[in-house]
């Protein structure tokens, strides 16, 4: 098992992204955004210039948190728009070695009908396509279909051949279960232990529902059930990557994100890693680097 973090929460530009992984005695990240946009669509010259920060620093990119079919898009979009940012991230990722990208199965309609049919048929597309060059997709439960609810998740898995989940611990806490009409919110127990057998990854996120509001605490200190979630997870025998999220003093895809008080987002971030290697010393799971 080895620790990971979307460090774009801890900085905007990667230089910072990288201090803070190598403070942390990491040496992986998990890029999603790099001077506020996707790793897929910075520049060719810019991306250029994050290889060979990377090269020279000794980190590493272990997975792509991409945008790919997020809650940003539609199913009604044209497909074409899904498969140019896959076109742009698999060379990417071939330069980088990176083996495992984030993906996503677009926003939920507002009817009865999601058009499951269209969805599965574009999933298993986007799916091959990173299968063939031997990269991962791992699904989050997020504000899409397959984060409606654990047995929307199981559906994409049974749909779609090769396809791999990542579980993101603090999602279920903030989003209704619509298996039942949406009525009441998950249970990120319940939705974990459902989803268990077919996680590739994980996203350690921690919150709390107060007053109508989603509050994000550091991790343990909310409804996210994490301590239960790790004790299992190397009960079970994990041995994949847990990347940390804290959406505390940093959003990225908050339009507020570049505003956000550089010191402040940096060491939130830093605290957020040492105190998720806190947890894991009292449970005596052992990290390895990144390999």
């Amino acid at each position: 098992m080895y620790l990971t973090g979307f460090a774009d929460e801890a900085a905007q530009d990667l230089a910072g992204q990288i201090k803070a992984t190598r403070e942390l005695g990491w040496n992986a990240i998990e890029s999603r955004g790099i001077d506020g946009s996707n790793i897929h669509d910075i520049s060719d010259a810019a991306f250029a210039r994050a290889c060979e920060q990377l090269d020279q620093s000794g980190v590493r990119i272990n997975c792509f948190g991409s945008t790919i079919a997020n809650w940003g898009k539609r199913i009604e979009d044209p497909f074409e728009i899904t498969l140019e940012a896959v076109s742009r991230a698999l060379p990417r990722m071939q330069r980088l070695g990176t083996r495992l990208i984030r993906i996503m199965s677009y926003a939920p309609r507002n009817a009865a009908d999601q058009m499951t049919g269209e969805r599965f048929r574009r999933l298993t597309e986007i799916s091959r396509r990173f299968l063939d060059a031997g990269i991962t997709p791992v699904h989050e439960n997020c504000m899409n279909f397959g984060g409606m609810s654990w047995q929307h998740s199981l559906q994409l898995i049974e749909a779609v051949p090769g396809l791999k989940l990542v579980y993101d611990t603090g999602n279920p806490v903030i989003t209704r279960d619509w298996s039942t009409g949406g009525t009441d919110y998950q249970d990120p127990w319940v939705f974990y232990r459902n989803i268990k057998d077919h996680i590739a990854y994980v996203h350690i996120k921690d919150v709390v529902r107060r007053d109508g509001r989603d509050v994000y605490t550091y991790p343990n200190e909310g409804d996210g059930r994490i301590g239960d979630v790790l004790a299992d997870l190397k009960a079970s025998g994990y041995d994949g990557g847990i990347s940390i999220e804290p959406h505390m003093a940093s959003v990225f895809h908050d339009p507020d994100a570049g505003r956000a008080d550089a010191q402040e987002s940096y060491a939130t971030y830093i605290t957020y890693g040492h105190r998720l290697m806190a947890m894991l010393d009292e449970i005596g799971w052992a990290w390895q680097r990144f390999a």
